[in-house]
């Protein structure tokens, strides 16, 4: 276990004091066959029941009972054959002492504390699962098909969780940082390797091995690609080309499964052309702008918005923009350059939370999402920051050859866009650059001891001198 006993101890006390009544399920993961059963993908503990526990065994769900005030840990002991194949684990009694849980029992115990509890008028609490095995755990345990499951999960208890897995104490911000210290090898040992003398896999592969080698995996499947315009382009067997950026978004878990997420933009010459260097300084003065923004009581929505009307204004100093900047901001216009928003949570998910829903976790009724409009409908976040959030500031700007003819095509935004200079731009890809940032009591900070070059001229140092 990560943390002190007594700190899972009072996170549970915590959930189920805000609950009031009923019984809280909390399932842990199970492995999950690639294409056998006995070929498993590497198992990843679900970090909910993670949060709540801290055990990292598969095949356990936890139990809260708020009317009784008794935590079960339910989950069946490995037999004599699993421990000649992966050796000894500790008893599922030994683990519930681990983390304090009150109770054990054999997974069979599960139904029948399910069934008393409908049975009694109690309502049962879980949250959406995302796993299919544990959706037809679910259908056995309540008679909920899975189809309905997400619409019938426990809003308070979803409200809850995300309530307390945002504010990130400081055992946790220690374990995000050093997340963070892998991330920095990943990306610093990229950003080296990046020469016309290697191809998008080998750096993906290596990058990935640094990852598996300093903690758990990467966090997410590594984007490596010259195509810097597919916001999620995975690596291909091509040769990096002389003239081009490299785009590189990826991160870490440690062995407790916080994770980090950064994403530099490199190009393959060490040099960066005159082209680039206005579009990529533009990225990043958006991407320092929104650090001075950030801090406790401030909307994640302003934040947004404001480093999109700074992008435009940059832009039509380029002309590729012009008009108004409110008025083509309020009409979607600066997505056709940035179609996602500027940030997530990240914890215990890269997406901190997200499974349970992008409305729930990033918005509530002060700021609610757009969903009607392109680019704002990718929006993850809106509300008002904390003490305590980790976010991502991941500002970018891309060429979307498809995006620039379908918008072209329609007159969309084009009192806005200069599509006679943008069709010139079709060959450019995509920049972004992307950090993860503590809330403070009165601004934020980077998160990692050190950080990955950003700047022009330390990119373009970093390459020219290897360090």
């Amino acid at each position: 276990m990560l943390f002190p006993k007594q700190t899972y101890v009072e996170r549970r006390r915590v959930l189920a004091e805000r609950i009031g009544s009923g019984l809280i399920l909390l399932f842990g993961n199970n492995n999950s066959p690639a294409n056998y059963p006995g070929n498993a993908y590497k198992w990843r503990q679900d970090s909910t029941f993670l949060y709540y526990f801290g055990l990292q065994r598969e095949g356990l769900c936890g139990v809260i009972d708020c009317d009784e005030a008794r935590v079960w840990l339910i989950g069946d002991d490995i037999d004599i054959d699993d421990i000649v194949w992966f050796g000894s684990v500790a008893s599922v009694a030994d683990m519930a002492g681990e983390c304090g849980a009150d109770c054990c029992a054999p997974m069979s115990k599960l139904e029948k504390l399910v069934k008393e509890a409908i049975a009694a008028g109690r309502r049962v609490h879980f949250l959406p699962q995302y796993r299919h095995d544990l959706m037809i755990q679910l259908m056995d345990l309540t008679g909920i098909h899975p189809a309905r499951q997400r619409e019938m999960a426990s809003l308070e208890l979803i409200h809850a969780v995300c309530d307390q897995r945002a504010c990130k104490s400081a055992e946790e911000i220690a374990e995000i940082e050093r997340a963070c210290e892998i991330g920095y090898k990943m990306h610093t040992t990229a950003m080296r390797m990046v020469s016309p003398a290697v191809t998008e896999q080998e750096i993906a592969g290596t990058i990935s091995g640094i990852a598996e080698s300093y903690g758990c995996k990467v966090s997410f499947q590594s984007i490596v690609s010259m195509h810097g315009e597919i916001m999620h382009g995975y690596p291909s067997p091509k040769r990096l080309e002389s003239g081009r950026l490299l785009l590189c978004d990826c991160g870490a878990e440690t062995n407790e499964n916080y994770c980090s997420d950064n994403t530099r933009t490199t190009p393959v010459d060490g040099v960066f052309t005159q082209r680039q260097r206005e579009i990529y300084s533009i990225v990043e003065e958006c991407h320092d702008f929104a650090l001075t923004l950030c801090k406790p009581g401030v909307r994640w929505w302003d934040v947004h918005f404001g480093v999109c009307r700074l992008m435009t204004e940059r832009l039509k100093e380029l002309g590729l923009m012009r008009g108004d900047v409110d008025a083509a901001v309020a009409a979607g216009a600066h997505a056709m350059f940035m179609p996602h928003g500027l940030g997530h949570m990240m914890g215990l998910d890269v997406h901190d939370m997200e499974g349970f829903g992008q409305t729930i976790i990033g918005f509530d009724e002060e700021t609610q999402p757009r969903l009607d409009q392109f680019g704002t409908n990718c929006l993850r976040f809106g509300r008002r920051l904390q003490e305590g959030f980790v976010m991502t500031d991941e500002p970018g700007i891309y060429f979307i050859p498809a995006l620039i003819d379908d918008w072209r095509a329609k007159g969309h935004c084009a009192e806005f866009i200069d599509f006679d200079l943008l069709e010139t731009y079709k060959d450019f890809g995509g920049i972004r650059l992307e950090d993860d940032v503590l809330i403070t009591a009165d601004g934020c900070r980077f998160l990692g001891k050190e950080i990955i070059p950003y700047h022009i001229d330390d990119v373009e140092e970093f390459k020219l001198n290897k360090k």
